[in-house]
């Protein structure tokens, strides 16, 4: 009998695990636990998964739900886990609160880095490990290593694969094999959460504004993010729309709401911020979607960006990547992943024939060049993590690198790798020359023995 214990921090978390049952990923095992982990950093203000609109629905897929916080309370689950002398202690204690007796257990979890992750492998030793992720950081490399008893037990990585072509680089190195939670599960539900989640008042088929708590991610100052948003409200009324819906981040305060509204009346246009309640009940953007069947979806980084056209059949269109490549650090900040991608295959908001002209679909050939992309842009965050990509990434600097795909490299993080484009391309000889290579080795040994 095998038990498996099943993390999940959001709605979002939930539905993906939900569909993946619907698609038997959990074929074969007993009975399944449902774990709410609240990890915000005051988790008590926010309303709990379970009693979010849509959550009754989902949890007909699981045997019993209980909620992490409430078991290890009054310890904060961002950043607690076990003592290792204490390791014993907490199995028998959460087999006892849980009922999982003897069972063998197995571990399904978002993040091996967070502080459940972490706590749930290091109590449940012996536990085989499946990682999921519902966001487009699966095609990014490993944010950091993982204890040597954590990474080998990991067997599979589900993922919602908004992409064709490129294979997620997540836990790679690891031997974790991708699995994708096929989209026709997750567009089911998605519809039953809309089916149960109040309608928002709004127009018809407005131009929908996606808030992604970027300054809150630590991705953008606080005025950066509201300048952004300014301009993805003067981009979509440029583009001749005058009904536009903001869906701010229930996670992230927004305090410059009434700016957007304000600009949008300037400009003749008319703006509604969707209320998510005193508590920041969140409303998805997949159920958005259904409900108000948008002309048009504007973000940054979003992963609804990449759903919205192959599965809902709506145009999408970004803005404020290119200021978000520039500004993001340090280029190993897991972040980038999401808006190196969005920004490569989505049409900026700025041009109005490419948006207007732009597929739903990722097409195969934009999909391979994506991957190769994705595949450099890996090696460079994470050398150590993913040095098996090297030669990959020489050959994408090598032949594709050009005015468009330069922004997602910087010159001084490809010098200390040793990677091509370093330098100009009319001083690469200069790099090449042997004499020249001899006598900066020789400088920077005088430059060394001075120092000391």
């Amino acid at each position: 009998m095998t038990t498996l214990l099943l993390a999940a921090p959001t709605l979002r978390a939930v539905a993906v695990l939900a569909a993946a049952a619907d698609s038997g990923c959990f074929e074969g095992t007993g009975r399944r636990v449902l774990l709410l982990t609240a990890t915000a950093p005051v988790p008590e203000p926010l309303p709990p998964v379970s009693g979010m609109p849509g959550f009754e629905v989902l949890r007909s897929r699981f045997d019993d739900v209980r909620s992490w916080n409430e078991t290890i309370a009054p310890l904060h689950p961002s950043d607690w886990a076990p003592r290792a002398d204490d390791v014993p202690l907490w199995e028998r204690h959460l087999r006892r609160a849980w009922g999982l007796a003897d069972d063998g257990v197995g571990l399904v979890l978002e993040s091996l880095h967070t502080g459940p992750g972490r706590a749930l492998a290091g109590i449940f030793t012996d536990a085989p490990i499946d990682a999921y992720a519902d966001g487009l950081d699966v095609y990014g490399p490993t944010r950091g290593k993982l204890p040597p008893l954590t990474g080998t037990r990991v067997r599979r990585l589900l993922h919602t694969g908004p992409l064709p072509g490129p294979r997620p680089q997540l836990l790679a190195e690891y031997g974790a094999r991708p699995q994708a939670v096929p989209a026709p599960a997750l567009t089911k539900v998605f519809a039953e959460l809309a089916a149960e989640a109040p309608r928002p008042p709004s127009p018809e088929a407005p131009a929908l504004l996606l808030g992604e708590g970027l300054a809150e991610a630590g991705l953008l100052s606080a005025g950066e993010e509201r300048e952004l948003h300014l301009r993805m409200v003067r981009g979509t009324v440029a583009l001749g729309h005058t009904r536009l819906v903001f869906a701010p981040d229930p996670a992230a305060p927004v305090p410059w709401a009434h700016a957007l509204t304000e600009e949008a009346a300037r400009l003749g246009a008319e703006l509604t911020v969707l209320d998510t309640g005193p508590l920041g009940t969140p409303v998805l953007p997949e159920v958005l979607f259904q409900h108000l069947r948008p002309a048009l979806v504007v973000g940054c980084t979003a992963p609804g960006l990449l759903t919205a056209g192959p599965h809902h059949g709506l145009p999408v269109a970004v803005t404020g990547t290119g200021t978000l490549l520039e500004r993001i650090g340090p280029y190993e900040n897991g972040g980038r992943v999401a808006v190196t991608i969005t920004d490569a295959l989505l049409p900026d908001l700025a041009d109005g024939a490419a948006v207007a002209a732009a597929p739903h679909d990722v097409g195969p050939e934009a999909g391979a060049d994506l991957a190769d992309l994705l595949a450099a842009v890996a090696f460079a965050m994470r050398p150590k993590v993913r040095p098996d990509l090297r030669p990959a990434a020489e050959r994408f600097l090598s032949t594709r690198l050009d005015s468009r795909t330069r922004r997602y490299f910087k010159r001084r993080r490809l010098a200390s790798l040793g990677l091509p484009g370093a330098v100009p391309g009319r001083l690469s000889v200069v790099r090449r020359n042997a004499t020249v290579r001899r006598l900066a080795r020789r400088a920077r040994a005088l430059r060394g023995g001075a120092g000391r």
